[in-house]
């Protein structure tokens, strides 16, 4: 188990910069064949679309290594009001649709 854990972390940064370099790669060759050909911009070395790649990244990502960053927003999941609805008997759920119905009927 001990020795999973210090490969996992060996292995985790080489990784990291390894996915970095390739990623690096796809954007300076899509930027080179797409952008260049269908709008009029320059062409970037490798060095300036990696700057590119952490310039977006922290502009409208953020770096978040945590696992909650993946979730949606607010909890993700259901409603709580559709687990409290849940929960309800029937005779309070009946008086819940009652209410709900009253308050959004047209009628003054």
């Amino acid at each position: 188990m001990k020795t999973s854990y210090r490969r996992r972390r060996f292995f985790f940064p080489l990784v990291m910069v390894l996915a970095l370099l390739v990623v690096s790669f796809a954007v300076f060759w899509l930027w080179n064949n797409v952008l260049v050909a269908v709008i009029a911009v320059r062409s970037v070395t490798y060095w300036q679309a990696m700057g590119l790649l952490i310039l977006a990244r922290i502009l409208l990502g953020g770096f978040r290594f945590n696992p909650s960053a993946a979730r949606p927003p607010y909890g993700g999941g259901a409603p709580a009001w559709r687990e409290k609805f849940r929960q309800m008997n029937d005779e309070d759920r009946q008086k819940f649709r009652s209410e709900w119905k009253k308050r959004c009927s047209d009628k003054p």
